[in-house]
């Protein structure tokens, strides 16, 4: 198979957006394309989708038989969609811990690429991908321009109490609060009575048609 180009993602995206909501089970976009919808730089891999775990064996089931090439790779934390040489990813346990329902509803709708989905909103989407740095995978370039484009929408209190067991997210942190990024005071702020605290007000973001 050959590399995908932006509008084979975009396309895949679409496609497998459409069945999911077919399928009536909890969805939401996440990763790059996640980003994106909320008004961050678009990707050039993968679209990423979030579900339950519960509902993930069903779901790619579910897929198949609609006619879409449903892959099971070794990895235990998601199944692979393929819509000709596009692969979206379906993902059930992001950075080491299992979704549930409860988590995937935190979704609000979106127009993205003139069809509406649920997408996560912009903490969440900062919390998945500082929890996925590692010594393997820690990249700070690819981050820092998210971090800047969401930067209005987050809870960063939030973000700070989710990733604190990463030590490279935490440097992440450390670094954007140097750069201006993020002031000091927005990712120190403290928690409110149920443990988060006090959300921005939320940012419209652009449609991505």
């Amino acid at each position: 198979m050959g590399e995908p180009d932006q509008h084979d993602l975009r396309e895949a995206l679409k496609t497998v957006a459409v069945a999911l909501k077919q399928t009536g089970r909890p969805f939401a976009l996440i990763g790059g394309y996640g980003v994106w919808a909320r008004g961050g730089p678009e990707p050039n891999h993968d679209a990423d989708f979030l579900v339950a775990k519960e509902d993930a064996a069903d779901l790619a089931q579910q897929l198949a038989d609609q006619g879409l090439h449903v892959v099971q790779p070794p990895e235990d934390w998601l199944f692979k969609v393929f819509v000709g040489d596009a692969m979206v990813d379906v993902i059930f346990r992001p950075a080491g811990t299992y979704a549930d329902r409860s988590v995937v509803r935190r979704a609000t709708p979106l127009r993205v690429l003139s069809i509406e989905m649920p997408v996560m909103p912009a903490t969440d989407l900062l919390v998945h991908r500082l929890n996925a740095l590692s010594e393997h995978y820690c990249d700070y370039a690819v981050h820092i321009p998210v971090a800047r484009a969401l930067r209005e929408q987050v809870d960063w209190a939030i973000v700070r109490r989710d990733t604190a067991a990463n030590p490279y997210a935490a440097a992440l942190l450390f670094l954007l609060e140097r750069l201006g990024i993020v002031d000091v005071g927005e990712s120190h702020d403290s928690p409110g009575p149920q443990g988060r605290s006090t959300p921005p007000q939320p940012i419209p973001a652009p449609d991505r048609a």
